[in-house]
């Protein structure tokens, strides 16, 4: 029987080969989660220090001064602070486009592993998080998609670090143009008011971490932290993946 499996697996490489997620090339050898070729994921960039005290994105020498960007010094953003482990841009950009619009569900795992292990080399302060609120998709959205990235990465880090994770409380009351095809002030009219929650008292005095894929101006973001802050939240921090 297991000759034959065997057997079965091997023919089954043979005639639908597994390819990388991102560079389409066939993988063979060392490579990650049987999804990603080993080329590929080393060429992530990666979000490194110092970083902006409120988008988390990497600084420049203008901001060093008060470890703020100048975006950031302009807007107004409801979170307290934001962070990721990436630079969305190349095989990371790849990667969550599959996993959001490709039906790549399974690539949750490695990459809320980016996540786990960004949060343990710098050292964030997860353990002051008592919620993880991963943002909502608007039900038709969902229906679509069929699962919404940001609870799976979400529930990836409530195993990982004993968080509960609460889903069911923020709401996306409508179904919103994608942000990436917007410009900055369309992002923040698209997103406006298009929050709501559901049972207050379960986010009152809370420090929670918002998860989400993407942080591109931090629109969503803030108008869901708004909603949260409006609601009694105490801290809102903001994981994605990338920026």
């Amino acid at each position: 029987m297991l000759m034959l499996r065997g057997l079965g697996k091997g023919l089954a490489n043979i005639l639908f080969p597994r390819t990388c997620l991102a560079c389409k090339e066939r993988l063979a050898g060392e490579e990650i989660d049987n999804l990603v070729c080993q080329g590929c994921w080393g060429k992530i960039e990666k979000n490194l220090p110092p970083f902006c005290h409120s988008c988390g994105r990497r600084l420049d020498k203008k901001g060093f001064a008060k470890n703020i960007c100048p975006r950031c010094l302009k807007e107004k953003t409801y979170f307290d602070r934001a962070f990721s482990p990436c630079r969305y841009t190349g095989v990371i950009k790849e990667l969550i486009h599959a996993f959001k619009y490709n039906g790549k569900d399974y690539l949750s795992l490695p990459l809320s592993r980016l996540l786990i292990d960004f949060i343990k080399e710098y050292s964030l302060p997860i353990k002051d998080m008592e919620l993880i609120v991963p943002v909502p998709m608007h039900k038709v959205r969902l229906r679509e998609r069929e699962y919404n990235q940001a609870q799976l990465l979400g529930e990836h880090l409530g195993r990982a670090f004993d968080k509960p994770v609460l889903t069911g409380v923020l709401v996306r009351n409508r179904n919103t143009r994608t942000q990436t095809e917007l410009k900055t002030e369309e992002r923040l009219n698209n997103v406006k008011d298009s929050f709501s929650l559901s049972g207050n008292a379960r986010v009152s005095g809370k420090n929670i971490l918002l998860v989400d894929d993407v942080l591109t101006t931090g629109a969503t973001s803030s108008e869901a932290a708004s909603v949260l802050k409006k609601a009694g939240a105490n801290i809102v921090f903001v994981l994605t993946l990338a920026n």
